[in-house]
């Protein structure tokens, strides 16, 4: 494991998942050094799951698995970009990408953010 990837006091690191060729980003996940190694070994994404305390390999249970093409870290080495082949919806929901609620700024800046 490299050892200058900064993972959280949960020993957890936030992980962005994006379309290698499109560069449309996917979604968000967390990685724990466990699940890390488990993805640079296997060539599929595997995450932590902080709800379910365990890990989950993307698509064990929908098919729509993810094949890494690459993994970096940010500057601070406190985040990854893992850039993948993900042929299908990457979303629980079923969308393409777990990005796909746009805000408006009106109802933000009147309703104020939700903290919780």
């Amino acid at each position: 494991m490299p050892g200058d990837i900064h993972f959280d006091q949960r020993g957890l690191i936030p992980v962005i998942i994006q379309q290698y060729d499109s560069g449309e980003v996917l979604m968000m996940a967390w990685m724990n050094a466990e699940s890390l190694a488990l993805t640079l070994a296997s060539g599929e994404t595997w995450f932590w799951s902080r709800s379910r305390q365990e890990l989950w390999h993307k698509g064990a249970t929908s098919g729509n698995t993810q094949r890494v093409i690459s993994v970096s870290n940010d500057c601070d080495a406190d985040c990854l970009l893992v850039q993948v082949d993900s042929p299908g919806p990457a979303c629980h929901t079923g969308e393409r990408s777990c990005f796909f609620t746009r805000l408006d700024a009106s109802e933000v800046l009147s309703e104020g953010i939700n903290h919780g």
